[in-house]
């Protein structure tokens, strides 16, 4: 009997990052028809961003437990149920009737793609071998920043163009193709194929409740004032009482969802915390950014897209630069240089008035771009170089949920602080305004004058400056608590740098040819 030789390794990259592309695009790519999705369904503002939490939510709860998948089920099953599975959602969310079947249905979506990611990660480092994981992770970096990049864009073409329903309709092919290539290109390896175990029931509701509740608290806290709701303090309960009843079982359990002795490794952990904080900047970033331009300095949302390209084309520049240079020297030098361009960058933001001129705004981005191309493909190669093969697929879930889980506490710790900091401006600010102080008078005396100027009334032009002048107050209080978040954000990211110093470094050598 002659065995079937294994696929080249390039075709096994392109097999899995098709499927994994085609879910990062959709992430992003609902965004910008929500307004049309809403409109056709006939829901409100806050009904319609549900379509969106309960994505991330599913998705926030599957990652962790992907490994346990493939494991149980065997891995290729397990990747091709998914595809079918997110083609399936996807044809569903089209056709939806109502604001709730198309949530449903985007949570039947958000299951089938929280797994493809770190699947696909998976697959990837164990068909390379280890000398080679850094171009790998390259390959598979740029498929993930071209997913932001090219979704919105393609989104809003669509939806403009011809319906909000074909942003989803357009995976039905994409999925179809995936099944088929996955079903030639992949096979698991005889470590991994179907592994008999008991199902871990009690694991499986504490982490889909804790990491759900987590999710949702993250993404409707600031629209809610997050503690002051009741709903959200049941949610932050419900989520804490599960984590902890999670990890007490899973560390007593014969086969846990999620192998948290894995987090003994020391380099894997600090590897975690690492990609936490990064990702804690960039998502926290690229939200403000875009609020900053359109609220303080006047952009079209089309001019706040192209600001934030380059920062995308950068890091497809750099990711490959990062994957080569991986193999000739210590990528925690790579990482330190990444991390100290982020911090930069972010800096330079925190450095933005409301007189800056779009080049002055598009560096920083660019800067960013290729810092965060520097960090993400040697952090992943580095913080998996200690794991064996065998629990790489657990290993790739656990760093795959700490990244969601950076981004979406970058987000909201962000727009908190942003809020938090404009009001403590604003109070500062309105010491100033007394009638004893000369720039005051002269400033709200000037603003009547305009008004005069320009047609208004005599009796209502003293008011009208006084008016114009607490606008001005409040644009000054929200630039500064703009600046007050990026330079906190500066300041996170560079603390890094000393764990990424800590941690251990194994070099893998190519073997020689004969």
């Amino acid at each position: 009997m002659t065995m079937t030789p294994p696929a080249n390794k390039w075709i096994i990259a392109f097999t899995v990052m098709f499927p994994t592309l085609m879910v990062i695009v959709d992430t992003s790519i609902v965004n910008v028809s929500l307004d049309h999705i809403r409109g056709s369904l006939s829901a409100g503002i806050d009904e319609a961003t549900w379509s969106i939490t309960s994505y991330l939510a599913a998705n926030a709860i599957i990652i962790p437990m992907t490994g346990w998948l493939g494991r149980v089920f065997g891995r290729k099953r397990v990747l091709n149920v998914s595809i079918i599975m997110f083609t399936l959602s996807s044809l569903f969310c089209g056709l939806a009737w109502n604001i709730e079947s198309l949530v449903v249905f985007r949570i039947l979506q958000g299951l089938a793609g929280g797994s493809l990611q770190p699947i696909s990660q998976s697959i990837l480092l164990e068909t390379f071998p280890p000398h080679q994981h850094g171009t790998a992770m390259a390959v598979f970096g740029i498929g993930i920043m071209f997913g932001p990049i090219i979704g919105p864009v393609l989104g809003g073409w669509i939806t403009d163009n011809w319906t909000w329903h074909w942003i989803f309709y357009i995976n039905i092919p994409v999925g179809i193709v995936s099944v088929m290539l996955s079903h030639v290109f992949i096979e698991d390896p005889h470590y991994i194929r179907n592994t008999a175990m008991k199902i871990d029931y009690r694991g499986l509701a504490l982490l889909a409740i804790g990491v759900g509740c987590l999710q949702m608290i993250l993404d409707r806290g600031q629209r809610l004032d997050w503690f002051s709701s009741q709903f959200i303090l049941s949610l932050g309960a419900l989520s804490l009482v599960a984590i902890v009843l999670f990890i007490i079982n899973e560390s007593v359990t014969e086969h846990p969802i999620v192998n948290l002795g894995i987090l003994k490794n020391y380099s894997f952990s600090l590897g975690n915390i690492v990609v936490f904080f990064v990702v804690f900047n960039l998502f926290g970033s690229i939200v403000l950014l875009p609020v900053y331009l359109q609220n303080l300095m006047g952009y079209t949302a089309m001019l706040s897209g192209l600001v934030l390209m380059p920062g995308g084309l950068a890091a497809l520049v750099a990711m490959p630069i990062a994957g080569i240079l991986i193999s000739r020297i210590n990528p925690k030098l790579i990482i330190a240089i990444g991390i100290a361009l982020t911090a930069y960058s972010t800096y330079l933001m925190s450095q933005f008035n409301q007189h800056a001129d779009f080049v002055t705004i598009l560096w920083p981005r660019f800067y960013m771009g290729f810092g965060m191309g520097f960090i993400m493909v040697p952090l992943f190669t580095l913080t998996l170089s200690h794991i064996r093969k065998e629990e790489m697929g657990n290993a790739t879930s656990i760093f795959n949920l700490l990244r969601n889980l950076g981004g979406s506490f970058g987000v909201a710790f962000s727009a908190t602080l942003l809020t938090r900091r404009a009001q403590f401006h604003q109070a500062r600010l309105v010491d100033h305004l007394t009638p004893f102080d000369m720039n005051y008078l002269w400033g709200s005396h000037r603003a009547a004058d305009a008004l005069q100027l320009r047609g208004f009334e005599e009796t209502l032009t003293s008011q009208g400056g006084l008016a114009v002048m607490y606008q001005k107050l409040l644009k000054e209080a929200s630039m500064m608590s703009f600046n007050d978040v990026f330079y906190f954000l500066a300041a996170l990211t560079i603390l890094m740098l000393p764990l990424v110093v800590s941690m251990k470094y194994i070099r893998h050598r190519a073997p020689e040819s004969r």
